[in-house]
């Protein structure tokens, strides 16, 4: 199949090989009173005549459209894009039906000799403005459809991530391995240090309330996400001590701004799985704002061996943010260190 033109929206070859010819079929009948049984005859040069004006203005009035998405693409200047592009179709359809009419005007009028000049421009420029208007509501109900559908695809899309995210949550957090972890913990918290014990109970319960809460979200706020994960380091501080260290640095304006829920948890979560973390080689996190994104960054000490993962931690956030933003994850890797750059949502 031929690739469309992505301001059309769809593959139109077949409607102008089928529309065309019609529309120059019916144009002489309807406007011009033309029939095959008596005067004014339909004959083959007045519908060539027909057939070349409407592909001229058909083709015209399609690249004005085109133009007209070009200029206008964002959806909320729908509105200002139909009155531009009707304006000029308009005026385009009037200017080369007046000129093409006077090039055919012996062929197609011969057998109007009754009628006058302005009742010639009349019909003759009714007959171009059906023609367009015809265009337009076919290319933009087709267009509009398309979009419609894609929306659509793209919500559902947006589900079925939403949906993985939450269970790749769980499958990092809520494993036999990360409780078995934080109830040692707990049970050596417990003799030696009783309300360290407490607050390790209450951050625990705060990053599961948290995943719950955020199962619906598309977005959360900086600020949320941020309160959660340091509930989530008190955690690994509280297991790993000084071996690990996370260094936050985010301007207090950058807090209004939105995230893809339970990221900045994903990514700390893999940077333990992946790395040594120990007290001749502490793990160093060092999250930040740079150009408009969250970074993540820590330094680079991977295990010979990981355990089990799912693998879809990173490339999930990247498929939902491809839903959301037009910025992309980016991932960086050099010898020593891992970056990850997570763009920030204005809205």
């Amino acid at each position: 199949m031929k690739k469309h033109n992505c301001r059309i929206g769809f593959n139109d070859g077949l409607l102008m090989v089928t529309g065309i010819p019609l529309m120059a079929f019916i144009i002489p009948i309807v406007f011009f009173n033309c029939r095959f049984s008596r005067p004014p005859f339909l004959t083959l040069d007045k519908y060539f005549a027909t057939l070349l004006i409407t592909t001229i203005l058909w083709v015209g009035n399609r690249y004005i459209m085109i133009y007209s998405r070009k200029k206008f693409p964002l959806f909320d200047d729908v509105r200002k894009r139909i009155f531009y592009q009707s304006v000029w179709m308009l005026l385009f359809t009037v200017t080369s039906n007046v000129v093409l009419g006077q090039v055919f005007e012996k062929t197609f009028m011969d057998e109007t000799l009754n009628a006058t000049v302005t009742d010639k421009l009349i019909h003759s420029n009714s007959a171009a403005v059906f023609c367009t208007i015809m265009i337009i509501a076919v290319y933009e109900s087709i267009f509009f459809n398309h979009q419609l559908r894609h929306f659509i695809e793209e919500s559902e899309n947006l589900k079925r991530e939403s949906l993985s995210a939450q269970l790749n949550a769980l499958r990092t957090q809520v494993n036999p391995h990360f409780l078995f972890n934080n109830l040692n913990t707990l049970s050596s918290l417990i003799p030696e240090n009783p309300k360290h014990a407490v607050d390790f109970v209450q951050q625990l319960s705060k990053v599961y309330r948290h995943i719950l809460e955020v199962k619906e979200e598309k977005s959360i706020l900086l600020s949320k996400e941020m309160e959660v994960l340091e509930a989530y380091y008190f955690l690994l501080k509280t297991r790993f001590g000084n071996n690990i260290e996370v260094n936050i640095d985010i301007p207090c304006e950058k807090l209004d701004k939105k995230i893809v829920p339970l990221s900045l948890q994903i990514l700390m979560e893999n940077a333990i799985k992946h790395n040594i973390v120990s007290s001749s080689r502490p793990l160093k996190i060092n999250i930040f704002t740079e150009n408009g994104s969250l970074v993540m960054d820590n330094n680079l000490q991977m295990k010979h061996q990981v355990s089990e993962s799912t693998g879809i931690g990173l490339d999930n956030i990247r498929n939902r943010y491809k839903l959301l933003s037009q910025k992309e994850v980016k991932v960086t890797e050099t010898g020593s260190n891992f970056t990850v750059s997570i763009p920030l949502i204005e809205y």
